[in-house]
């Protein structure tokens, strides 16, 4: 208890004589410095701690910054031979003046508070002022979704004095565009920050007048691998594997069928899926026309079996009227006479030797052209080849085998030749 009485509160003493130097309660804070004369200039810098998040569906961005501000209030300076600053914390920042500065577009904001306000109040003999702060801010961040995902965004973030024109206040950056500093660890999942910048200008509003603003601008270019990988690669795939029924034979109805269904159904998953996570812009994405583009390509290979389907149900019904009008063609049986429309073999041709024009259709069935007529007994067995590929190559359309052959060139080449349009333009 001895040594307690014999020493001195220090807190105590050095809160007299902090009081005293400054000199917080001789003057009128509420006022700016330099009352009724010309503008207060204040300084700016910013340091940029982290981007927390970019939101595409909201349109907005997330940031933490150090926002600092250097002023002179003349009110403030206090006498010192070693001509050293002192430093307070957020409790000082209530008895003096401070610029009201805030953030324009802002939708969320605040200083941070952990353990203590983060806020820093240096003061220098001559008066000149440091106020710094720590504050994460959302703001609102206008982007356009035309080249998503192959797309770079600008984003901005103002800063305005609210109550003060700038006939009574003067914002600028205190070092130009070196008065914006960047973490060097800064990184987003999603984007590759490209440049940050500032900028600045006067806003004008019509109920009070100008105001100077000052712009955080940073660059983001989006990182398409994570979308190759999501989309694109899915999605060329689905389009790959309809082209497989080309392959299958028509008649295999079950197969081709489930696998056109199945690749429409998941090219709609894979757009539904891509459009839940964007915003409902009214225009069109570049993802939208790879996605559409690729869905029109899974769907014309559905109808392409359709029409194949009904081509053959056509033949096959002439071929039952034919057989039911004629059921006996002089020995020849009812399964060589389909064969002969269109659809035979070497085998089947041979077997027809001795059978004539005219034994084998009636004569005035020979304009209706419903079946190949062959002249075996009178012509060599090449001018009989060259007879029934002149048919086929008349009745092409009829040939469901000769449509499925050239889907499989016609549908990999146009869908090649998109993907070089498409990359060329949007890469």
């Amino acid at each position: 208890s001895h040594i307690y009485k014999k020493n001195h509160d220090v807190t105590k003493t050095w809160r007299g004589k902090t009081e005293q130097l400054l000199r917080v309660d001789d003057h009128d804070f509420i006022m700016r410095p330099a009352f009724g004369g010309p503008a207060i200039p204040v300084g700016v810098d910013v340091q940029v701690e982290s981007l927390d998040s970019i939101s595409e569906v909201d349109m907005d961005f997330t940031m933490t910054l150090y926002l600092r501000h250097y002023w002179r209030d003349e009110r403030l300076s206090f006498p010192s031979t070693t001509n050293k600053s002192m430093t307070f914390d957020g409790r000082l920042v209530k008895k003096i003046w401070v610029p009201d500065v805030f953030f324009v577009h802002s939708k969320r904001s605040f200083i941070h508070d952990t353990t203590t306000d983060n806020i820093m109040l240096r003061v220098f003999p001559d008066g000149h002022v440091l106020y710094s702060m720590r504050i994460t801010v959302t703001a609102m961040c206008n982007m356009d979704f035309s080249r998503f995902p192959l797309d770079s965004q600008t984003c901005s973030l103002e800063l305005e004095s609210y109550a003060y024109t700038d006939e009574d206040l003067m914002l600028y950056w205190k070092n130009g565009n070196e008065s914006l500093k960047t973490d060097e660890k800064i990184s987003l999942s999603q984007f590759l920050i490209q440049k940050f910048h500032t900028t600045s200008r006067l806003a004008f509003y019509s109920s009070t007048g100008w105001y100077n603003r000052l712009y955080i601008n940073f660059t983001l270019r989006r990182h398409i691998f994570f979308f190759l990988l999501q989309t694109y690669f899915p999605a060329t795939l689905m389009v790959m594997l309809s082209w497989v029924s080309f392959w299958i034979d028509h008649q295999a109805v079950p197969a081709r069928v489930s696998l056109g269904i199945t690749t429409v159904l998941t090219m709609s998953t894979i757009i539904t899926g891509v459009n839940a996570s964007m915003p409902r812009v009214s225009y069109i994405k570049a993802v939208d026309i790879y996605l559409w583009v690729s869905f029109v390509f899974v769907f014309l290979s559905v109808l392409e079996y359709a029409a194949v389907n009904y081509l053959t149900t056509v033949q096959e019904r002439k071929e039952r009227k034919l057989r039911e009008r004629f059921p006996c063609t002089c020995g020849i049986s009812h399964s060589k006479t389909m064969m002969l429309d269109g659809n035979y073999s070497e085998s089947d041709a041979n077997s027809l030797a001795g059978y004539t024009r005219n034994q084998m259709v009636p004569e005035e069935e020979k304009q209706e052209k419903m079946v190949v007529h062959l002249a075996m007994s009178n012509e060599s067995n090449s001018s009989r080849k060259r007879g029934l590929k002149g048919h086929v190559g008349l009745r092409i359309i009829q040939n469901t085998h000769a449509i499925d052959k050239y889907s499989r060139l016609i549908f990999p080449g146009t869908y090649i030749f998109f993907n070089l349009i498409y990359w060329s333009v949007f890469s």
